[in-house]
């Protein structure tokens, strides 16, 4: 495993973040997996040497969080894994069980921290913008997170890229603990954060920890134009139908699979060996439901990519509207 260190901070995370919004319940989405299995994927992510893992109060509506903290627990020390969760969606009926007030994140933080089993969490993000709530009021208040123990660094989920600078800027007039990390939403099939979000956090030493880089699976190569996939959650995951599936994304994806087929590599690979050869990355968060996903993520990291590869790879892009803000 290589590790680096998390934009100018001085945490050394894995350069393979485990997403866990795998893990958590079926009665949430037919996809994911229940305590037992999901318990094999955090245990087989330790020992490859992946330090780094992702959820959220949202997902399962908490038992991921739940299932995460108990695992951790028994197969890791604490002190030796970097936790990150996230605020924003909501987690109840009530008007101020949703967003970023003083209120909801003092609660949500509470209750995230009982979930998951532990006194602080590494990395607090906001998961969304909430143009209900000042900036100012949200900022003051993770910093005050911050200055109690619960939280260690601060991130923050896809916005504009405006909103970032304004955060950015804000934190460091008052003298609040700034956001250190981007998790936006970025791969060969979705590149319209290259405009301005990405050239920003180069500026700004913020590390970049892209979700869903492989396309929610879209670029495994086992989409084609005439049917869904293969997998439970190529065929129900609806939201990805929102984000892909253009013609040019099929051009792209058979791109993967050709480079990988060249190289006698799994597209997944190709895929993720993109993000692996561009330095702003720091970590792609890759979900994992078989075996051999992990094991394949880290032998990506030891692709690299030619400059003709990577111009194929990107050259059938298309310019799209933005997705994944809301």
């Amino acid at each position: 495993m290589q590790y680096v260190n998390l934009g100018k901070t001085g945490l050394k995370v894995s350069r393979i973040c485990l997403g866990c919004m795998t893990y958590g319940t079926s009665k949430w989405r037919p996809w994911v997996l229940d305590e037992e299995p999901s318990r094999v994927f955090i245990k087989q992510a330790l020992e490859l040497g992946i330090n780094f893992f992702d959820t959220a109060d949202m997902y399962s509506n908490g038992v991921s969080e739940e299932i995460v903290g108990r695992a951790l627990r028994d197969f890791a020390r604490r002190d030796q894994v970097i936790i990150t969760t996230k605020v924003y969606n909501r987690m109840g009926d009530g008007p101020n069980d949703r967003g970023l007030s003083r209120k909801h994140i003092l609660d949500a933080i509470d209750a995230s921290l009982r979930r998951l089993g532990t006194d602080y969490v590494d990395i607090y993000m906001i998961h969304r913008w909430d143009y209900e709530t000042p900036i100012e009021e949200t900022l003051e208040t993770l910093n005050d997170l911050v200055r109690a123990g619960k939280v260690r660094y601060l991130g923050a989920s896809s916005m504009w890229a405006w909103q970032f600078a304004k955060a950015l800027y804000l934190a460091d007039m008052h003298g609040w603990s700034r956001f250190v990390v981007m998790q936006n939403h970025y791969n060969l099939i979705y590149r319209e954060e290259e405009r301005e979000m990405i050239p920003l956090c180069r500026a700004e030493g913020v590390a970049i920890t892209p979700w869903s880089p492989l396309a929610r699976g879209f670029l495994a190569g086992n989409r084609t134009r005439d049917k869904k996939g293969e997998t439970t959650r190529a065929n129900t995951d609806a939201y990805a139908h929102e984000l892909y599936y253009r013609d040019e994304d099929f051009t792209i994806a058979e791109r993967v699979v050709e480079v990988a087929n060249k190289r006698g590599v799994k597209p997944i690979q190709i895929a993720l060996a993109w993000h692996f050869n561009k330095p702003e990355i720091t970590a792609p968060i890759i979900g994992a439901s078989k075996p051999h996903h992990l094991p394949d993520a880290v032998a990506a990291l030891d692709i690299k990519l030619t400059e003709e590869e990577c111009k194929y790879l990107e050259e059938p892009y298309v310019p799209r509207r933005i997705l994944g803000h809301s």
